[in-house]
C-alpha cells in the first residue's frame, strides 16, 4: 500500500476496482434474475446496507471508497433487477423455463 500512496496511484486503483466491481454485477445481475427472480432484490438491498455500515466504520479512505461503490453498485442492481426482467420479457435475454413470469400470470 505504501507502494500505491508514494507513486500517487490510489486514484487510478479505486477507478481501476470500481470499474471492476461495476463490471462484476452485470452478469450477476442476469444470473439472479434467471435463477431467482426479482425477489433477488433483497439480497442487492442487503447488501448494499451492509456496504454503507462497513464503509462508515472503515477509516482507511481507500477501503472505505471501494465499499461506498460497492454498496451504491448493489443499490443500482436493485434497479436493474426489474429491469433485466423486462429485457427477458422482450426476448433480448434467454428465459428460465422453470419459473412463472409475471407476464404469465396475466393470461
Amino acid at each position: 500500500m505504501n507502494f500505491i500512496i508514494q507513486h500517487n496511484l490510489t486514484g487510478l486503483l479505486i477507478g481501476l476496482l470500481s470499474f471492476l466491481i461495476i463490471g462484476m454485477f452485470h452478469p450477476l445481475v442476469i444470473k439472479c434474475e434467471y435463477y431467482y427472480g426479482t425477489g433477488s432484490r433483497w439480497w442487492f438491498l442487503i447488501g448494499g446496507i451492509i456496504g454503507v455500515t462497513a464503509s462508515l466504520f472503515v477509516h482507511d479512505i481507500f477501503w472505505s471508497t471501494l465499499l461506498g461503490v460497492l454498496s451504491f453498485t448493489c443499490f443500482w442492481s436493485i434497479k436493474e433487477i426489474k429491469e433485466q426482467e423486462e429485457r427477458v420479457h422482450r426476448g433480448w435475454f434467454p428465459r428460465n423455463p422453470k419459473r412463472t413470469y409475471y407476464w404469465d400470470k396475466q393470461k
